[in-house]
């Protein structure tokens, strides 16, 4: 692969997906990096042979830019490089809430920009990353964001108008599972069990769980009910966890996710 692509602003996602690319066949020397340390860069430098740069050097250099800074400083990124990237660089997204929209009006007229939202599943090559295209984006530039991150999970592409749902339910599902297991957690210790044991019941149960959603093709109220015996266990436990609303309170709960993630493209803070 010869197109050189760099990462800018290199975290933890940043950092899977330099590893994912490489394991897909990316030669380390294509792949440049920037961080806001220096220590930080040397870091990724040593660990995967890559090369830091400064932001104004991937401009100017690489094919592709993917941006994962934060979304309060894309604002900040943007006018740093903006002097120096030339209409036809490839800008991919992957900050929460900001539309395509904000970089083609911040960067040179007719410039690929294409919109990612993946998650920290990445760290594991199992994320769901939800790929958009911009106003000049075309199918090779979907492609190429497709092999990119296909590298450390799945890829999905929606409408741009979709990616705030999109945000609500993948990009901050992972934290609604490890809520859940942490109250499950707390549930197995008031009955009785060690934190050690808990977890792990927990942990398996919920990757047999995922495992049987992804390969069976049932759906997962059938799935339920196959476990749901009459008079049993299972429906004393539901009954309760519609008694508390639970329904109603992840249906609400991502509705406030998909809600701040439009405030984020706003600009509001707060």
């Amino acid at each position: 692969m010869s197109q050189k692509v760099a990462v800018l602003g290199t975290g933890k996602i940043g950092e899977a997906l330099l590893s994912g690319m490489i394991r897909a066949g990316w030669a380390p020397d294509d792949l440049l990096v920037t961080a806001r340390r220096p220590e930080r860069a040397e870091e990724l430098r040593a660990r995967h042979g890559v090369t830091p740069v400064t932001n104004t050097e991937a401009a100017k250099t690489a094919d592709t830019l993917i941006l994962t800074v934060k979304p309060q400083d894309m604002g900040t990124l943007l006018d740093e490089l903006a002097p120096h990237v030339p209409a036809d660089r490839l800008i991919i997204s992957g900050a929460a809430g900001i539309p395509t929209s904000f970089f083609e009006e911040r960067l040179a007229a007719g410039t690929p920009v294409v919109r990612v939202m993946t998650n920290t599943p990445a760290l594991v090559d199992e994320a769901m990353s939800v790929i958009s295209a911009g106003s000049h984006a075309t199918e090779q530039h979907l492609a190429h964001a497709e092999e990119i991150f296909g590298g450390v999970g799945k890829t999905l592409r929606v409408p741009e108008s979709q990616q705030d749902a999109c945000t609500a339910l993948s990009g901050s599902g992972p934290a609604y599972f490890f809520y859940l297991v942490e109250a499950m957690t707390d549930a197995g210790i008031l009955l009785g069990l060690p934190r050690d044991k808990a977890h792990d019941l927990i942990v398996q149960s919920a990757i047999g769980a995922a495992v049987m959603l992804r390969d069976s093709g049932e759906h997962p109220v059938k799935l339920r009910e196959n476990v749901t015996s009459p008079a049993g266990t299972t429906i004393n436990a539901i009954r309760e966890l519609e008694n508390h609303g639970v329904r109603a309170a992840l249906i609400a709960a991502l509705e406030a996710a998909r809600d701040r993630s439009r405030q984020l493209a706003s600009g509001k803070k707060d």
